[in-house]
């Protein structure tokens, strides 16, 4: 089975995701390294060099291929669902999980990091509120699932993923 998760820049999908994966003992992917690989350089340089559409072209293109994999976890970048082809292939070619966190809540994680090209602003919560307004009705549309991340452990939210999945009709292989 291939479970997708998405949220916010910062939602916790890279680490739940690897923990799931290893729970679920299925391959992980996080696109953002597989973009990376791809383009040569860190997201960060490319947005800054190319600019956010070209980004989102070459993100297109690496959704579209990792959704045809088989079982396995995959991360996804922040802004995966702001193309209606990507919110369609992650939700027609596997099990869509929301991370969703408060911008507060993400602010608090991630305020420190510098490799979050869009955080990179005067004001980085306010920037995130934004981002929110935007994305959670695209977030909502493309999951099958909505798991508040609050504040659980990585194993808690897992293990409520797992749940999700086997009360959804899907139990995890």
């Amino acid at each position: 089975m291939s479970i997708s998760l998405v949220g916010l820049p910062g939602s916790g999908k890279s680490t739940v995701g690897r923990q799931l994966a290893r729970r679920l003992q299925v391959p992980f992917i996080d696109s953002d390294h597989v973009i990376e690989q791809r383009i040569g350089c860190s997201i960060r340089e490319f947005f800054e060099r190319e600019g956010e559409p070209r980004f989102r072209d070459v993100e297109a293109e690496v959704i579209e291929a990792l959704t045809l994999n088989g079982p396995g976890v995959l991360a996804t970048g922040g802004g995966t669902v702001l193309r209606p082809a990507n919110r369609e292939a992650l939700h027609s070619r596997g099990q869509v999980v929301y991370l969703r966190s408060s911008p507060e809540e993400v602010f608090r994680r991630v305020r420190h990091d510098v490799n979050r090209p869009l955080l990179q602003v005067a004001d980085p919560l306010n920037r995130l509120r934004d981002l929110f307004a935007i994305r959670d009705p695209l977030y909502r549309e493309t999951a099958h699932f909505v798991i508040e991340t609050g504040r659980p452990s990585v194993s808690t939210l897992v293990n409520m993923i797992i749940m999700q999945l086997e009360l959804g009709g899907t139990p995890p292989t």
